[in-house]
């Protein structure tokens, strides 16, 4: 799916989108971020700054600006530690004094086979972690968050990284990375997790939202349809994976250059990370097995 070619908004500007809402655009653009990383703040008087973005005193003081008369920055909620999510919470934070509020550290919420994959050495092809990253305050999956006039229902969506939160807001829900309008999220080893993507998805899927509001972007008008079309996009990759291993086995990088064939040479090793994904997915499920140790160049091959 392309991205929209009419959101272009300016950086550091706050641009209202709904009653008690405005997004700040900070000036971090790039083939992983769009046009940047989209900052809210929710609410009238006291505020909630949702993914303050990356360590830059531009957008700092950009966000710091759009604070107006009577009102104040209360919490600072980061939806999960990619560096162009979470880095400015600290310094926000010592700025205003509001605690900052996320599921935990950048370890949190990794499955027990990513954990492992970490542990031997598996690291990168992400959009960089937040190593730095530890909350005042730790969230729980379905834990309310409040301030004057609003308040957040936490939701853990682990998949696009282990500690992964959405956020519920009435009718609307803030989808950091996991659901955009732009792209299909990013799933990388050990930070991403297919078979937690998946399922966060499906759980996204069967609660009713008007719209979602995403860490890059454009609002997604058409929740469902949009998440379905990001499930059966994976599920049909999954399918091209296991008609590639009919027969032989292959690596990940193998199977990338078979199935991504209209791909520059350069974004291979991209999509290798995206097979190896799915290859883990597959492992879990009892589809696919590895010779020897689970790892990114290890061979496959169909149960």
């Amino acid at each position: 799916m392309l991205p929209p070619d009419d959101f272009n908004p300016e950086p550091g500007v706050a641009l209202e989108l709904e009653p008690g809402l405005r997004r700040v655009l900070a000036p971090n653009p790039s083939p992983m971020t769009y046009r940047g990383t989209n900052t809210y703040l929710l609410g009238e008087r006291d505020l909630a700054v949702i993914d303050p973005g990356p360590d830059d005193p531009v957008h700092l003081r950009a966000i710091l600006d759009a604070v107006k008369p009577g009102q104040r920055i209360s919490h600072i909620i980061v939806t999960h530690a990619h560096l162009d999510h979470s880095p400015l919470a600290r310094a926000l934070s010592a700025r205003v004094g509001a605690p900052v509020y996320a599921y935990g550290d950048f370890r949190a919420g990794r499955s027990a086979v990513m954990e492992q994959l970490a542990t031997e050495g598996l690291a990168g092809g992400g959009e960089g972690v937040d190593a730095q990253f530890v909350p005042d305050v730790e969230v729980a999956d379905g834990a309310d968050i409040a301030g004057d006039g609003w308040q957040l229902r936490a939701l853990w969506t682990p998949g696009h990284f282990g500690n992964h939160l959405s956020f519920q807001w009435n009718d609307v829900i803030f989808t950091g990375d996991l659901v955009m309008s732009w792209a299909s999220s990013l799933v990388s080893p050990p930070d991403g997790d297919l078979t937690d993507f998946m399922r966060s998805c499906e759980m996204l899927q069967a609660l009713p939202a008007r719209r979602y509001h995403s860490g890059h972007g454009a609002p997604v008008e058409n929740p469902n349809e949009r998440v379905e079309w990001l499930l059966s996009h994976r599920r049909g990759r999954e399918a091209a994976i296991l008609q590639a291993l009919e027969g032989q086995a292959a690596t990940a990088q193998e199977l990338a250059q078979t199935i991504y064939t209209d791909t520059p040479a350069a974004l291979i090793p991209a999509a290798t990370r995206n097979v190896f994904a799915h290859l883990v997915d597959l492992v879990g499920k009892n589809q696919v097995t590895p010779e020897g140790r689970l790892s990114a160049s290890a061979r496959f091959s169909l149960r």
